[in-house]
């Protein structure tokens, strides 16, 4: 496996959610072909390894945690938060200086697991969400499925506004119904962390908007009546044919876990309406924009293209 994040180094990205990583156990994860260990330290906050022992090369995700150390299942070697090696079974006098596993930067926000695609112990930055997300009275619910398809290309459907009354015309495109053969302008205002978008029809504002966060994010703002609902779409590259989808929503209203699956729901059934047109697209891999025929209402998806192309494609982590 590619250990260098090729495609997708030095930029921060969710992982998991933060209820899947559990005090006692890891949880294994990959992005960018790299595969990783994260479990939680003493202190409880999250640490991710590159999933290898650096004994015997097995998959540390498949080993348990004792003490906020992770132990590698086949000789019980153990791992502290800083990577280093703290025991070592059978060898009282092994050189633990000299043992370090590689570790990834991880914290925990907004109810999910973030990575930085670096080895750097202290990255430029941290990761930015919507500030709504960290205040009082908000429930932060999710899920997670997999798509046969690159990143690219399913941050691109979650950029695309057209298609909504085409492959969801039972669930959110139901409003647009019978509208298509009118005009749509879809505005784009440059913000600090990606580009904001919002909808016109035959220049009527549509309600809500679209955030574009980067690199992998989308941030839909859905109005209603006296309350607030996020529905947040991070698409997480697992390697060159395979994505990560994580839904996360977030909610100040019927706040109790119990309602968290009725969400889900809704959202597992969005995705799979859009699921089995995104695996479908030839290349897997979103080309260069000179590749397809390109029309006004593409414009988020071409500043998307540009920036990834500008910024990300080309990258890897030292």
């Amino acid at each position: 496996m590619d250990a260098r994040f090729t495609g997708f180094a030095n930029v921060w990205t969710p992982v998991a959610m933060a209820s899947a990583l559990r005090v006692d156990r890891p949880l294994a994860a990959q992005v960018a072909g790299v595969r990783l260990a994260l479990f939680r330290g003493r202190d409880g906050r999250p640490t991710a390894l590159v999933d290898r022992c650096i004994h015997r090369g097995v998959a540390l995700s498949l080993g348990s945690v004792k003490d906020g150390c992770l132990a590698c299942p086949f000789h019980g070697w153990r791992y502290g938060a800083d990577g280093a090696v703290v025991h070592v079974p059978w060898n009282p006098d092994a050189k633990l200086a000299t043992l370090r596993a590689r570790v990834v930067p991880a914290r925990e926000l907004a109810g999910q697991i973030w990575i930085h695609t670096s080895f750097d112990p202290t990255p430029p930055d941290e990761p930015q969400v919507d500030e709504w997300l960290t205040g009082a009275g908000v429930r932060i619910f999710g899920i997670a499925v997999d798509w046969n398809v690159h990143w690219t290309r399913a941050m691109e459907n979650m950029l695309d506004s057209p298609h909504l009354p085409f492959v969801h015309a039972s669930t959110i495109g139901r409003g647009f119904l019978g509208l298509s053969k009118g005009r749509m302008d879809i505005e784009i205002e440059d913000q600090p962390w990606g580009f904001r978008t919002r909808m016109r029809i035959d220049g009527t504002p549509r309600p809500g908007m679209l955030d574009f966060r980067w690199p992998n994010q989308m941030n839909l703002h859905i109005s209603l009546p006296r309350r607030r609902l996020f529905l947040i779409s991070t698409c997480v590259p697992i390697d060159e044919t395979r994505t990560r989808m994580l839904f996360v929503g977030a909610r100040d209203f019927l706040r109790a876990p119990v309602f968290d699956w009725f969400f889900n729901r809704a959202n597992l059934r969005i995705a799979e309406q859009d699921r089995a047109i995104v695996e479908s697209s030839q290349p897997p891999r979103t080309p260069d924009a000179r590749a397809e025929k390109s029309v006004r209402t593409d414009a988020p998806l071409l500043r998307f293209r540009k920036l990834y192309f500008d910024r990300l494609a080309q990258t890897a982590s030292e």
